[in-house]
């Protein structure tokens, strides 16, 4: 079973895409050395940040401009 579940993780944003991309950006900047919010046992970084966006400790914007 996969901690958080999706069906969770789907009441934290408004769609699935939107969610793997702040996950994205967070496992990266957690690789780049950026200390984790959270105590956890977790090693993976996208793990991590997924246990960060169930716990609410990072959040995001949608933003009505995109960058092509």
């Amino acid at each position: 079973m996969i901690y958080p579940s999706i069906d969770f993780l789907i009441t934290r944003g408004d769609s699935k895409y939107t969610l793997v991309i702040a996950a994205a950006k967070r496992a990266r900047q957690l690789n780049e050395g950026s200390p984790a919010l959270i105590e956890t046992n977790l090693n993976k970084d996208v793990s991590i940040a997924l246990d960060e966006l169930a716990q609410g400790k990072i959040s995001y914007e949608r933003t009505k401009s995109a960058n092509k």
